[in-house]
């Protein structure tokens, strides 16, 4: 699977944070709480190519309730930060926090969240997943980089052990870069191709992976529910933003080179022109939430 660094994702997260605050109102992660937990003490929850940690720290306050979570990647690195970033979060937010080893604890206001790292590949590995422990199957940023097949053979597995599913920040395909410059719809049309590689799991979904999702899951009998998380990332708020936009200007960019070589003096102009404009540059990116629930008694 292609790998992404720490520094990366802590890059992103505020934005992403931002983007499934927009996502919420749509989406009732207590009510999901409830139902799944039912008379059992906690909720187990299965969260796939975790990185840092970021969907546990986003939804764990919002679930509420005890809760049992196993945080899922194949990065040794990645895992081997979960502690100390989570430590550090729980800290900022002036959360209790413990660890026993690889347990880790961490307690809210009206939430306790226990928390185990395991290291599974799961481009090969969907066999070794402990579903019959959990409740809900979550990731965040995954579905597009997976192909058809692989999707499928993890939904029919969630599906047996009865889980519900929660899929963050797929991506779908907008991409609104304001103000325009010369070359963005072939930077566009370059990158939406190199999102279709293959990412580890075979040829990857891309912009199609939110809408595939949707259909197989009500094809399995679930009750999907949408709701958009798009990325606004405006430089005018700082930093923050303007790191992130001069991040993605060269991994567009790079991501179009590779795509297509022969483009490689267009990109460079593109890049050139965008990074004049940083400044004063906004950009949407589009993404979606899915929300799966079975009916209750399946």
């Amino acid at each position: 699977m292609t790998g992404f660094s720490a520094d990366w994702l802590a890059l992103r997260e505020p934005f992403d944070r931002s983007a499934r605050c927009a996502s919420a109102a749509a989406l009732d992660p207590k009510a999901l709480a409830q139902g799944l937990r039912g008379a059992a003490p906690d909720l187990g929850v299965l969260d796939l190519a975790c990185g840092t940690g970021a969907n546990l720290r986003e939804l764990a306050p919002r679930l509420g309730g005890s809760q049992r979570w196993l945080l899922v990647d194949h990065d040794p690195l990645l895992l081997a930060a979960l502690p100390d970033v989570l430590r550090a979060w729980a800290g900022a937010q002036g959360l209790a926090f413990s660890a026993d080893g690889l347990r880790l604890r961490i307690e809210g206001p009206g939430w306790l969240a226990e928390v185990q790292p395991l290291r599974i590949d799961l481009a090969r590995g969907l066999d070794q997943l402990p579903l019959s422990e959990v409740g809900l199957v979550t990731a965040s940023a995954l579905l597009d980089l997976v192909s058809a097949a692989w999707l499928d053979d993890l939904l029919v597995r969630a599906r047996a052990a009865g889980a519900a599913l929660w899929f963050a920040l797929t991506v779908v395909g907008r991409v609104d870069w304001t103000p325009e410059a010369a070359g963005d719809a072939l930077l566009a049309r370059l990158f939406e191709a190199h999102q279709r590689r293959d990412k580890g799991f075979g040829a990857a979904l891309g912009a199609a992976a939110a809408d595939r999702a949707a259909e197989r899951m009500g094809a399995l009998g679930y009750r999907v529910l949408r709701a958009d998380s798009d990325w606004d990332i405006d430089a005018s708020l700082g930093a923050p933003a303007q790191a992130l936009l001069a991040a993605l200007i060269e991994g567009t960019a790079d991501a179009a080179r590779e795509q297509d070589p022969e483009a490689a003096a267009a990109v460079a102009g593109w890049a050139a022109e965008r990074r004049r404009l940083l400044g004063r540059t906004r950009l949407r990116i589009g993404h979606r939430e899915l929300l799966a629930t079975l009916p209750e008694g399946s």
